[in-house]
């Protein structure tokens, strides 16, 4: 494993115990919170979209200011449901939050997740043509997302504006992010689809569902879906190098307030398996516990060694000083026995000049306090 980064549902509630009471709240936290992630030599820094919920929507606000305070991190989603997307307008907002970001932008997009409105996307005016699905309204969204930040024209010039020299003109849209089309992953919820996103030059981000079961634990099947997206990426003959990101519930149980909130273990210790949009579904297990134990499970999931990327999940409604120690803990306890290693460490993945080496004596400020 070469990357580890958190991914924040971005959930809020005007609550006693939770510190996001306000939407306001956690949009400031997560910006926080990845800059601290930063400081702890974390790689990335994630947000899940949802619509209609109290939790994180639009990305792009949010990935800007990120960007703009941070500067060595990937900053990405995980993921967008491209069914509610102008895919244009997507393009010039997913352009300038990179340039921003100097380049660091890492999209996931997919067809999206059971949501608690019905024919959401159709409320933003995005509807399926007569004898299509909303799986196939969300591959077109993507396909023409993809080729307008490719920079290819998207809509003709108008002479009358632009001269007769633009007739037959194709326009791109501005502004264009050099590499951002490299940089695009899908979410792909079984291995079928895992398949497809290979075929389409897409990273694969797989979570903790998939859409289907075999029957074998949710980490085979992970490992498996892996495997197909990899040797269909080669197939396809794709130079680039095939990336992938698995995400994780991992609550190390270290202190009082830990075992507050998540018990003596922090969570489950099987997959669960369930119906979703009329089929059978495997949800991954949550890894709790003491730091070394969870450390050892982690290390014989296969799927997580598979996987170049980790990505864990955090409760943002504890706050960011909470989320941070979290995330101090699994850096410097459980994801070295992984192969990770913090970014600006001796032999550390980070490919980008200019980070300086964490000693693991600096001082870090977290939410406006240092621990």
């Amino acid at each position: 494993m070469r990357r580890l980064g958190f991914l924040s549902f971005g959930h809020w509630q005007d609550h006693p115990h939770s510190a996001t009471r306000t939407a306001a709240d956690a949009l400031r936290q997560s910006i926080e919170l990845a800059v601290a992630a930063e400081e702890l030599g974390l790689d990335g820094a994630f947000f899940r979209v949802h619509h209609f919920a109290r939790q994180l929507a639009s990305p792009f606000p949010l990935l800007a200011a990120i960007g703009a305070r941070t500067s060595r991190i990937e900053i990405g989603t995980a993921v967008i449901d491209m069914r509610y997307e102008n895919p244009l307008y997507m393009a010039e907002d997913a352009a300038a939050a990179d340039l921003i970001s100097g380049g660091r932008l890492q999209l996931g997009v997919s067809r999206g997740s059971p949501e608690p409105a019905r024919h959401g996307a159709r409320a933003f005016g995005h509807v399926p043509p007569e004898g299509h699905t909303d799986a196939d309204l969300a591959r077109a969204h993507t396909a023409l997302f993809r080729q307008a930040i490719s920079g290819a024209g998207v809509v003709e010039a108008d002479p009358e504006f632009a001269g007769p020299g633009a007739a037959g003109v194709r326009l791109a849209i501005q502004p264009q992010s050099p590499g951002l089309a490299e940089r695009i992953w899908w979410g792909a919820g079984t291995r079928a689809t895992a398949q497809w996103a290979a075929e389409q030059g897409m990273h694969l981000m797989s979570s903790t569902l998939l859409t289907e079961d075999t029957g074998v634990p949710f980490s085979e099947l992970q490992a498996e879906q892996i495997e197909i997206f990899r040797s269909a990426w080669a197939e396809a003959g794709w130079e680039r190098e095939p990336r992938v990101s698995v995400s994780r519930s991992v609550l190390p149980i270290v202190t009082d307030e830990d075992r507050r909130w998540f018990g003596l273990r922090g969570g489950t210790s099987s997959d669960q398996v369930g119906y979703l949009d009329g089929g059978l579904a495997r949800f991954g297990r949550t890894y709790g516990g003491e730091p070394d134990v969870v450390a050892a499970e982690l290390a014989a999931d296969r799927a997580v060694r598979e996987a170049d990327t980790l990505l864990v999940t955090v409760p943002n409604q504890l706050g960011v000083e909470y989320n941070a120690r979290l995330l101090e803990t699994i850096a410097s306890e459980i994801a070295p026995a992984l192969g990770w290693r913090r970014a600006g460490a001796a032999g550390a993945a980070d490919e980008r000049p200019g980070v300086p080496a964490d000693d693991g004596a600096r001082a870090r400020r977290i939410g406006g306090v240092t621990p």
